[in-house]
């Protein structure tokens, strides 16, 4: 099995930006959902509430920009923004996880209220990648971090389960509906992905959690911005256990580490 493509999301719901490599730490691909959008209240907004912030283009020197942040979309100029470097404000995700992170400041803000026609959003920093520990009741450890990623630092699935949710659904389905941080060719079967304990890809080690619960946000076309109702339909007559659907793997950083696209892959 090799690796077959890399994925950083330098904003949380923005647009994926494929990358040849990349370096894995504690807290997940370097560059990777360390920006948030949140509201007035300080929770988290998603591409499952605005599906308009996939058009949002965000780049950072780990996917080949050379500013800090730098943010497009379409129909408007692109601003870029320099890492904060003071203050700190109290953010949610899911209106459970807690952390800190640092204003981008107004003219950030300004520029994601026209893009989004929405007047109480403002955008984030994690400033300190070490701060939320994963739970261990979910099987994690005190060493597992993640940044602003939903469950883990890192998810992985393979193009054969892709293909297989493809070929199932009535609709196009392809492997960006997941938003993977990695995506692994050459497994023997669909879902192999479901049965490892641990993926060596060079000199990195990942340990493997749980699958991935799939949510609304793989029913919006990434590049049409249209929603409809698969996967999720297709996956609940071929992958639904415990009242959820399921696609992809959760994993952990035991060793941190380069990468790059082509890489063996070796599980156990």
């Amino acid at each position: 099995m090799r690796l077959r493509a890399i994925n950083i999301h330098p904003v949380k719901s923005t647009a994926i930006r494929p990358v040849r490599e990349a370096y894995v730490g504690r807290a997940g691909l370097v560059g990777d959902r360390e920006w948030m959008i949140v509201d007035g209240h300080g929770e988290l907004v998603s591409a499952r509430e605005i599906r308009e912030l996939f058009s949002i283009v965000a780049d950072t020197p780990a996917t080949g920009g050379s500013a800090d942040l730098r943010l497009s979309a379409p129909g408007h100029p692109a601003i870029e923004v320099a890492l904060p470097t003071e203050g700190v404000r109290d953010i949610t995700m899911f209106k459970q996880v807690k952390m800190r992170a640092r204003p981008a400041g107004r003219e950030a803000d300004a520029w994601l209220r026209r893009v989004l026609d929405r007047e109480d959003v403002s955008l984030v920093w994690c400033h300190d990648p070490f701060q939320r520990v994963l739970k261990a009741k979910d099987g994690f450890s005190v060493t597992d971090h993640a940044t602003f990623q939903d469950d883990s630092p890192v998810s992985l699935i393979t193009d054969a389960s892709v293909a297989a949710i493809h070929g199932w659904s009535p609709e196009r389905i392809t492997v960006e509906r997941f938003r993977p941080s990695l995506v692994v060719e050459g497994a023997e079967k669909a879902f192999a992905e479901d049965g490892w304990s641990e993926v060596a890809i060079g000199p990195v080690r990942l340990r493997m959690i749980t699958p991935v619960s799939r949510c609304v946000m793989t029913t919006i076309d990434p590049e049409t911005l249209e929603k409809g109702k698969d996967p999720l339909r297709t996956l609940a007559a071929h992958r639904k256990w415990d009242g959820k659907v399921w696609a992809a793997v959760h994993l952990v950083v035991a060793h941190p580490g380069e990468i790059a696209v082509g890489d063996e892959v070796i599980v156990s």
